[in-house]
């Protein structure tokens, strides 16, 4: 399913819709096929105009088994079209599913408008005669036989598939022809028969920006800001990760791209990753550990001595729900007070979160460029649904991304070196290990100020405490401001951080279509926070943020401002809909 979603979706984006993608996959590897936990589904929202969330309620829903249907109808509005393989609702597979009647037979599906389409079957005569094509070709085919009929069904273009095909099972003749004659049947079915009464003609966007679009994930984007960032910085990339879900994918990301000098490696274990991406750091690189919640358990103490070494270093977060192994295939935004506060001692850092797919392009980057300029580490909050979602991106030009000076120390003649002193922005010089002139101390224990040597002082402890944590507020004086999207008189502000944007965006666009006065922002700078956010929230009578966790953001925003902001929580693994935001406005109003 995963795989013929995003075949429907890379058809979509070439034909030039805007859209947004939610893949729903079980977490574990070879869940039971035919039963409730081993349903994996692909969710996508496409149109000729601006697309902000998957949707909240899918218009059309093709189960592919009893266990998909049964999973999935619940979230259809009435009068949806469900397609199903018919072949698949066999007695034993109803039974897998829990069902103790057929749903195609008994009146439970009334409120729906169902197709049944013996798939398994077509698919198998349209592989008969195929050289080599085994009868397990032909099942494992049926998917793409149910993509030919959406493509069908929503006028999309069929050489992209094709094409992806060919080049997919190059090596694999008898598979490559097998997937093409389900493809094919399935396209054949929805052209000649007249049981799917309707076919769907979805335009071209016409509001978009000129220029070269390519459909990313979020965690393509994010491997594509690092290696940019590496381009400009003039620093190898170094990513050093261990695997888990769902950070695993940006290092098959990276490893992809040995050629632009980006080194990957597995490590044994989290602190071990950590431990390598500090030690790249020092040695002048740029040093990028990936994980998930987890993962940041382990890592908090290395992550901690970067902060006292005073080392750039990125640390990326991909968020799922926890805690513990929780639900590791599912979204949630519950690591914020960690990220800000999960290390012992005084240990501040740069906390910031991309919004979209698209958009942890230029958090990554961003992420680079804070961590190079001020020496620090900087975690990057992305989560489950940023990094398997897509989107339309338009491709930057490297050479227009802001250049970043590494500006590494060089030894004065005749001058001490002094690996503590700070410049304006409170930044110590990165000094590579081995230039002549610059050895200094090196280590966990807290440095004298200026020298660098290993001191107990309780007055220089303060001191230097005061300093990390000044450098990191100083960061507030170069990033944007918050910027609200308001109407005159909104006297109600929906505030937002990470994936939430296009849920918030489109709920107050309904509410507002619906009568509603009402303002939005969104965050993506979680620590230090924009200069102007107090202002922004005693500018309105009620502050609303919508968060995928228990009220993190909010606590952190009642204690610094003193606002007695109001929470929308969400916890279930799933992302938060524009209907819910829709409907927290309404209830406020």
């Amino acid at each position: 399913m995963q795989l013929a979603g995003s075949r429907f979706t890379d058809a979509t984006a070439m034909l030039g819709n805007d859209l947004a993608t939610l893949p729903n996959f079980p977490a574990e590897i070879r869940a039971p096929a035919g039963t409730l936990a081993g349903v994996s589904a692909f969710q996508i929202h496409f149109a000729s105009r601006d697309i902000l969330t998957p949707g909240d309620q899918p218009n059309v829903l093709v189960a592919m088994n009893p266990a998909a249907l049964k999973t999935n109808l619940s979230e259809l509005p009435r009068g949806a079209m469900v397609i199903v393989n018919e072949d698949a609702f066999s007695k034993r597979n109803l039974e897998k599913a829990g069902y103790a009647s057929n749903p195609l037979e008994d009146g439970s599906l009334s409120a729906f408008r169902v197709h049944r389409i013996p798939m398994t079957s077509l698919t198998a005569r349209a592989v008969e005669g195929i050289e080599d094509a085994s009868t397990r070709d032909a099942g494992r085919a049926k998917n793409l036989f149910a993509l030919g009929v959406l493509s069908w069904l929503y006028g999309r273009p069929t050489d992209v598939t094709k094409q992806w095909m060919q080049k997919k099972f190059a090596d694999r003749p008898a598979v490559l022809m097998a997937n093409l004659a389900a493809f094919n049947a399935g396209w054949s079915f929805g052209e000649t028969t007249e049981l799917l009464d309707v076919q769907y003609r979805v335009k071209p966007a016409t509001d978009v920006p000129p220029g070269t679009y390519r459909n990313v994930n979020g965690t393509t984007a994010l491997s594509l800001g690092l290696i940019a960032a590496s381009v400009r910085s003039g620093l190898p990339l170094l990513l050093a990760s261990y695997p888990i879900t769902p950070a695993s994918e940006l290092l098959h990301a990276l490893s992809r791209h040995a050629s632009l000098g980006v080194t990957t490696i597995q490590a044994e274990d989290e602190i071990a990753a950590a431990g390598m991406a500090l030690g790249a750091a020092f040695g002048g690189r740029l040093g990028v550990t990936a994980t998930s919640g987890p993962g940041m358990d382990l890592k908090a103490e290395t992550i901690g001595l970067a902060v006292a070494l005073e080392l750039p270093m990125i640390i990326i977060d991909v968020q799922r729900a926890g805690p513990s192994t929780g639900m590791p295939t599912k979204t949630e935004q519950s690591d914020l007070l960690m990220a800000i506060h999960g290390r012992h001692g005084e240990s501040p850092l740069p906390v910031i979160a991309p919004s979209t797919p698209g958009g942890c392009f230029a958090a990554a980057f961003e992420a680079a460029e804070l961590a190079i300029r001020y020496r620090t580490p900087v975690i990057l909050l992305s989560d489950t649904f940023l990094a398997s979602s897509s989107e339309p991106w338009q491709v930057p030009m490297v050479p227009e991304l802001p250049s970043m000076d590494p500006a590494f120390a060089s030894a004065a003649e005749g001058e001490e070196f002094l690996p503590y002193a700070r410049d304006d922005r409170l930044a110590r010089p990165w000094a590579v290990p081995g230039t002549p002139g610059l050895a200094h101390r090196i280590g966990g224990l807290e440095k004298a100020d200026l020298t660098g040597n290993i001191s107990y002082e309780a007055a220089n402890h303060a001191r230097m405490t005061e300093l990390r944590a000044a450098k990191v507020e100083r960061i507030a004086e170069e990033i944007p401001p918050l910027r609200v999207d308001s109407e005159p008189g909104a006297r109600l502000l929906v505030l937002g951080w990470g994936s939430s944007e296009g849920a918030i965006r489109a709920g107050v666009q309904r509410a507002r279509e619906a009568g509603h006065v009402v303002a939005c922002a969104q965050m993506h700078h979680l620590n230090p926070f924009p200069a102007n956010t107090g202002d922004v929230l005693h500018s309105f009578d009620r502050v609303l943020v919508p968060e995928m966790n228990t009220g993190q953001l909010a606590q952190l925003l009642r204690a610094r401002y003193l606002v007695d902001v109001e929470s929308f929580c969400k916890v279930q693994g799933q992302p938060v809909f524009a209907a819910e935001i829709e409907e927290e406005i309404a209830r406020r109003q």
